[in-house]
């Protein structure tokens, strides 16, 4: 059995705390994941298994759940989230294309981690920027109208912050 480190103990400490304000309440459960994943940066395993028992609610759930929506991530990932909207009209746009490129400039690609990138790269269905597609969204911003020309620059521009 490992050690825990005391900033792994201090993780757990925050999720029984979050999850005990949580316990017993319907409808909590995104609420709950939200906050599992601003403490561990991620959803490891064991974490989808303590809320699961914390909240009684079926593992089976909290993974579907977690699957569906985007923004919750069961991999460590980089400082800077990319995420390459493949939309329809992104999609017809190229965003398929743009995604290859941005992998082979980052060494990476979605649900993969390379310890060494400081960029994660997802994949999103529609942002709602349909008439600026593709996008690359970086945190809460979007970055329309990208291209394979574009990206280096805005790597560059992102790896300086």
């Amino acid at each position: 059995m490992a050690v825990k480190t005391d900033p792994e103990q201090k993780q757990e400490q925050r999720l029984e705390r979050a999850l005990r304000k949580y316990k017993g309440k319907p409808g909590v459960l995104i609420a709950a994941l939200q906050e599992a994943q601003e403490i561990f940066g991620y959803l490891p395993r064991k974490v989808l298994i303590r809320v699961a028992n914390k909240l009684t609610i079926p593992l089976s759930e909290v993974y579907s759940v977690v699957s569906f929506y985007s923004f919750f991530s069961t991999v460590p990932t980089a400082r800077h989230r990319l995420e390459v909207c493949l939309g329809t009209a992104c999609y017809v746009q190229g965003a398929e294309t743009l995604l290859r490129d941005l992998q082979d400039l980052c060494g990476t690609g979605p649900g993969k981690s390379a310890a060494e990138s400081p960029f994660s790269i997802t994949t999103t269905r529609c942002v709602g920027a349909c008439g600026a597609a593709p996008i690359v969204k970086i945190g809460e911003e979007l970055h329309g109208e990208m291209t394979a020309e574009k990206l280096p620059r805005l790597l560059e521009e992102l790896e300086k912050q």
